[in-house]
């Protein structure tokens, strides 16, 4: 049995292009039909670029139009692009697929969305102001994945300076940590008004947006008589298995 001639059927998508306003796309292996007057509808947009006459545009084995991509959310944007209708359900995959698709008006209506808008406007422009947050979490994965050599969970020390006071404290803090044998990966200081639990919170729902299983608790110090306790330490707990 001879193979496909996608040469052949490129040209046969162009000549359907050219008399027919109707465009069949496969996207992943999900298949929809629609007009051409609907993927033009916003010029800047990948989809508009694809019957554009681009060279590079592919097709299947029927003359599709072939996106190499998951289609699980594209009806939703085909869906917006066809009656500007946004989805009611699946928010942040249907953002990530308009972002992939620079379809800049829905990209603007769902960050608009409670759902985005609180994690866009709220959280997100909160983390920014937490010094080095995405590069801590990079360093909290890598060690916890360090530790997990025969070990059912991996344990790391956060420690959570919120005011620049607090950060004046350091120092003393980490030298009442067990005979210098304990290390802390720190957070802090930050000018925003969200408190350390709203930090850890967010600390627990990034890493495990990444399929891991946290837990954090409270961590105090051994302290001899004279010392002095400090509430900064908190224990991140993997659970491996």
């Amino acid at each position: 049995m001879s193979l496909p001639d996608y040469k052949s059927t490129e040209k046969q998508a162009s000549s359907a292009i050219s008399h027919s306003p109707v465009v069949q796309l496969n996207v992943g292996g999900h298949l929809f039909s629609t007009t051409l007057s609907t993927l033009r509808r916003h010029p800047d947009s990948k989809v508009a670029d694809l019957i554009s006459g681009h060279p590079k545009v592919r097709t299947d084995a029927q003359g599709r139009f072939f996106i190499d991509r998951d289609g699980a959310h594209f009806g939703a944007v085909l869906e917006f692009l066809r009656s500007e209708k946004l989805p009611t359900e699946n928010i942040r995959e249907v953002y990530k697929e308009a972002v992939h698709y620079n379809i800049n008006p829905l990209i603007k209506r769902l960050e608009e969305m409670p759902e985005l808008f609180g994690e866009l406007v709220g959280r997100q422009q909160f983390l920014s102001r937490v010094p080095h947050y995405k590069e801590n979490i990079e360093v909290l994965i890598r060690i916890a994945r360090a530790e997990a050599v025969a070990a059912r969970r991996s344990t790391i020390l956060i420690c959570v300076l919120q005011t620049e006071e607090d950060l004046g404290f350091y120092d003393n803090a980490i030298n009442s940590l067990e005979a210098g044998k304990e290390s802390a990966v720190t957070f802090g200081p930050w000018k925003a008004a969200p408190s350390v639990t709203d930090l850890l919170d967010c600390v627990k729902m990034d890493i495990e947006s990444r399929g891991y299983k946290v837990s954090i608790e409270a961590h105090l110090p051994e302290r001899s008589f004279l010392s002095k306790s400090y509430n900064f330490f908190y224990k991140l707990t993997f659970t491996w298995w």
